[in-house]
Order: C-alpha cells, then sequence, then structure tokens
C-alpha cells in the first residue's frame, strides 16, 4: 500500500508508482482536498522523462472527479506552492526532488500552498484504499456517482505562470540590487533550468556561468546540482566568480559555494540568514526552527548570537508547522531546505540563493568570511544501516544502552541521533563529536550494535 514519506510519495516510475496508481491517487485527492465539483487543482512537474506520463495520469484522475486541472507543466516546487497560494487552489508537483531520473513522485500542497498535515495524509492514504478497494480494476470501483457529461473536470494551462513566480521572487528584494555580483549557476538540469538564470540575470546579478541547464528527461540530478557540485565549486573558482549555487531538482532546496570553492551547507546558510535577521530586527520571536539533523555547532553559534533555537522532526513541513503555530519567520534543514515564512510558504532554493546573494553585497563580506563567521561545525558522521527489522528500533534494548553509554561520554561536547528510515529498510545514524576520528569510531560502534540487534541483510 502506497505511504507518504517525509516529502509525499515516490518510488520507481512506471513500476512502484504505476500510471495507474497515480490514477487512483488523483481521484483520492480530488476527494479529499478538491471539495466541490469544478474546483481549481494547480499540477506541476519537474524535468524526469516519466513527468509528463504520470502529470497526466494525476490530472486525469482529478478530472474523473470533477476537479478543473491547471497543468502549468515544468515548474520549480515553490513555484506551484506560490500559485497555489495565490488561486487558493490546493496543488501537486510530479517530482522525486534529489532522486535519480528513473525515481519520480508526487507531493501535494493544501489550498494556500501549504503541504498537507499528518492527518490530511492519513486520510488520503485512507480514501486511496477506497478507490483501490476492487482489485480487477485498477483505477478503483464506478459504483459511486461520478461526474458525467459537464461535470466531469476541464484541463487548462497557465502560460503567465512562470512569470508571475519569477517577479515574486524578485520584489523579495524590496528594489534591492545585486550590483554585478559575479554568480554561477547550477540547475541540476532540473525544474529551475529557466528561473534561476532569469532571476539572477534580472536582480543585476553578473551570471558568469550556468551549470546544468539543459534538461533532457534522463540527466536530472545527474553529477550536477546539491548532491555533487563538484563541478560548480570548480566552476566558481576558475571563473572568479564571488558565489555559486546548487539547487536540487525540483528547486526547493539550495547550496552555495564560496568564491575559493568550498561548499556552504544548509547549516551555514541558516546561521547567516538568522544573525543578519536579528541584526535587522526581523527574525520575529528572536526564534529559528531547525530539525534534529542540525549540526551541535549551529546550536551553540545561536547562542553566542543571543537567538533561540526550536527543534522539530526532520522534513520541512514540520519546520513549517512550527513556524506558523508560533508566528515565527526563518527555519530550515542542513539539506538546504530553507523557509522564509513571510515570503513563502514552502523552501524556495532560488529565493533562498537571491536572498543569500543580497546578504553577501549588503554585508560587503566574501562568502567564505561571512559563512567562516557563521558557526564551527562539530565533526559528523552520517550512516545509513540496512537492517531487517527497521520497526524493532524502539525495543532493541542493547542498542540504547550502546547510546546512553555514548551520551554520557560525549556530554556537551557532541550528540548520537537514530531514527528509522521512513521509505527504506533503513536505520540512519547520526554522531556529532569533538574529532572526526571519535565521531567514526562511536558510528562504528552503533552500526554494529544495530546490525546485532535488529539483523544484518544478506548481500546478494
Amino acid at each position: 500500500m502506497l505511504r507518504f514519506g517525509t516529502d509525499g510519495v515516490r518510488g520507481l516510475a512506471n513500476s512502484e508508482l504505476s500510471p495507474e496508481l497515480v490514477l487512483a491517487l488523483g481521484r483520492a485527492a480530488a476527494r479529499v482536498l478538491g471539495g466541490t465539483r469544478g474546483r481549481r487543482f494547480v499540477v506541476g512537474r519537474d524535468t524526469r522523462r516519466s513527468g509528463p506520463l504520470l502529470q497526466a495520469a494525476l490530472s486525469a484522475g482529478l478530472a474523473s472527479e470533477g476537479a478543473d486541472v491547471v497543468d502549468v507543466g515544468v515548474l520549480p516546487t515553490p513555484a506551484v506552492a506560490f500559485l497555489s497560494m495565490e488561486q487558493a487552489s490546493p496543488a501537486a508537483v510530479i517530482s522525486a526532488s534529489h532522486n535519480p531520473y528513473w525515481d519520480n513522485g508526487v507531493k501535494f500542497f493544501s489550498a494556500g500552498g501549504v503541504k498537507l498535515s499528518d492527518e490530511v495524509e492519513k486520510a488520503l492514504e485512507a480514501e486511496l484504499e477506497t478507490v483501490l478497494a476492487r482489485p480487477d480494476l485498477a483505477y478503483g470501483p464506478r459504483d459511486r456517482d461520478v461526474p458525467t457529461g459537464a461535470g466531469v473536470g476541464s484541463l487548462g494551462t497557465d502560460p503567465g505562470a512562470l512569470g508571475r513566480y519569477e517577479r515574486r521572487v524578485l520584489d523579495c528584494l524590496a528594489g534591492r540590487r545585486l550590483g554585478g555580483l559575479r554568480v554561477a549557476l547550477d540547475c541540476a538540469n532540473g525544474a529551475a533550468f529557466a528561473s534561476a538564470p532569469a532571476v539572477f540575470a534580472a536582480a543585476g546579478a553578473d551570471v558568469v556561468a550556468v551549470l546544468a541547464a539543459s534538461p533532457n528527461g534522463t540527466n536530472i540530478n545527474d553529477g550536477c546540482g546539491s548532491t555533487d557540485p563538484r563541478h560548480l565549486a570548480e566552476t566558481v573558482a576558475s571563473q572568479g566568480a564571488d558565489l555559486g549555487l546548487a539547487f536540487d531538482g525540483d528547486a526547493d532546496r539550495v547550496i552555495a559555494v564560496d568564491s575559493a570553492g568550498s561548499l556552504v551547507d544548509g547549516d551555514r546558510l541558516l546561521a547567516l540568514f538568522a544573525t543578519d535577521l536579528s541584526v535587522r530586527g526581523l527574525l520575529t520571536g528572536g526564534t529559528v526552527v531547525v530539525t534534529v539533523m542540525t549540526n551541535l555547532g549551529f546550536h551553540q553559534a545561536m547562542t553566542a548570537a543571543g537567538v533561540k533555537v526550536h527543534t522539530v522532526a526532520v522534513g520541512d513541513r514540520y519546520v513549517l508547522e512550527a513556524l506558523d503555530a508560533n508566528g515565527w519567520a526563518l527555519g530550515g534543514e542542513q539539506s538546504g531546505h530553507i523557509v522564509f515564512r513571510s515570503l513563502a510558504t514552502t523552501g524556495d532554493g532560488v529565493l533562498s540563493g537571491l536572498l543569500l546573494a543580497d546578504l553577501v553585497a549588503r554585508r560587503e563580506s566574501s562568502l567564505g568570511e561571512l559563512a567562516a563567521a557563521a558557526l564551527q561545525r562539530l565533526p559528523q558522521v552520517l550512516r545509513n544501516v540496512a537492517v531487517i527489522d527497521r520497526d524493532g528500533l524502539a525495543g532493541a534494548v542493547t542498542v540504547w544502552e550502546e547510546v546512553n553509554r555514548t551520551e554520557r561520554q560525549l556530554g556537551e561536547h557532541g550528540r548520537v541521533l537514530l531514527r528509522p528510515s521512513g521509505t527504506e529498510p533503513l536505520v540512519r545514524v547520526m554522531v556529532e563529536a569533538p574529532s572526526q576520528e571519535e565521531a567514526e569510531a562511536v558510528a562504528d560502534r552503533l552500526v554494529s550494535a544495530l546490525r546485532t540487534a535488529l539483523g544484518a541483510p544478506v548481500e546478494p
């Protein structure tokens, strides 16, 4: 049965995520999210080869329930969220974000551009089970009243959608210009291949290089983008750029590169933004929201800067929920999802990159200098441990005894985090310690304890 992870549903396109299943998901989404028949539903996608196939299937499912679908084609996820907010319509994006091209996924926004809550996702899962109740009918039973004639949903387009999104992002500079700042962009052969260069050029930046901006359906995230910014780092250094920005496939996250080619991850970006907003009196509540994966060095830096930190579970929707519940302005993840809540309803890589360039221009310092002063990272080790019994983690006494011993050993100078993957038979291990060697040693012990307690799958 299809289950939602931290960012919608994903799977191997045309296999795990078949068009029949996506059509049924469209029908369920229309019932749960669409409200009355004839309501508008915005649908966009990234540049994957399977995108048009699955977008057509989802749109067919929505229209079969009476929803009027606006097909906006290839757009960044935050652009679709913007359209959802602009039109007060539910929306969906066909994308698997940073995954390879053969995967795809579906993520939804409630009317207003906000990701679904856990409760709504559960209702959507339950409705999908109803739609798929008949195993002999791939798209579900027709034993209920369905729209016919004029009640069938329509399928239309919105040619001006991208332009309106780009203007919205530029408006966030409040009239400021980037003054010829030399910028290199890596668009991951993904959804930002057109919008990112256009936005930065319109803001007055000198865009010295645009990498991975020729999507062909199979090259999204392939040796490029936020998951592999090596070429961007080389280009920034060789072209004498002030900074480089690498987006992921659907452009809701960004990773930066300084003029020396060194990476600046989401933790450092968030630290820069939090302290900058705090100094300018714009950090509502004096608080920034992060996830449990955020480096301990970030917490220490925020304490020194007088900024409070609120921690939530992994997933940018949990960051957004905390921001909305408390009226706060800023939150994000180590991966480069950053939410400026007064400006957007979700993480936006192009917006975050533009505001970073603006920060560098205003501060009249290099990104490298600013990032180095923002925080001192503790060495961090991440391991994905394949196990047989992922769900047995909570009751694995020997594992938690090892965790307790480690936490006593590290004290305030490190930490340990174990969590089961939401979609794979894995337990994710994170260790932070005063030295890389100590972090590696602790991670090795925890991996061994996990495999002993939960079983290690036999390698083929």
